[in-house]
């Protein structure tokens, strides 16, 4: 018996929050389950995700994912009022919620989330403990990485 991958994805991501590694300073992760809809789950296996104004709430010992943007697939919501930026519930252990409520009550740290990927069969959703940047800390980070970029084309210059 062989399993069939024929059709399999080449990555596991999903969508990624780009602009939060250089809004945010990243201090801690964390990985979340998400309750999903059927439609929204055909909608992600085709790649139809986005959490470029996404954030996470803390409310009432739960934690829910807002502003995260899934489109609907024709074929797959026919029968349902598809609400693509719908609120949708993350799964936490309770301590991990604590601690983050803790952590975002008490240090001004926010909460983002960072991907969404698949792991096995399940949809997870990255998120993060992160505090604001100021500017002068974006413009030292793309400083550095020009700095980098610099670095790698003379080193292969020199080698050649």
């Amino acid at each position: 018996m062989s399993k069939k991958k024929a059709n399999a994805p080449t990555s596991n991501t999903i969508a990624l929050n780009k602009k939060a590694k250089h809004e945010y300073h990243i201090e801690e992760r964390f990985e979340a389950g998400l309750a999903l809809l059927g439609w929204e789950v055909k909608s992600l296996r085709a790649g139809k995700a986005q959490l470029v104004d996404a954030y996470v709430l803390l409310k009432d010992g739960e934690a829910w994912l807002l502003g995260s943007h899934i489109t609907p697939l024709n074929t797959a919501s026919t029968h349902v009022i598809a609400d693509p930026t719908r609120t949708r519930k993350l799964l936490l252990h309770a301590k991990e919620i604590a601690k983050i409520v803790g952590q975002v009550n008490q240090a001004g740290y926010t909460c983002i989330p960072l991907a969404l990927y698949w792991k096995k069969n399940r949809v997870k959703c990255e998120i993060a403990l992160v505090k604001g940047k100021k500017l002068f800390d974006k413009r030292a980070t793309e400083k550095e990485r020009d700095w980098n970029r610099q670095k790698q084309r003379i080193m292969r210059e020199a080698n050649t």
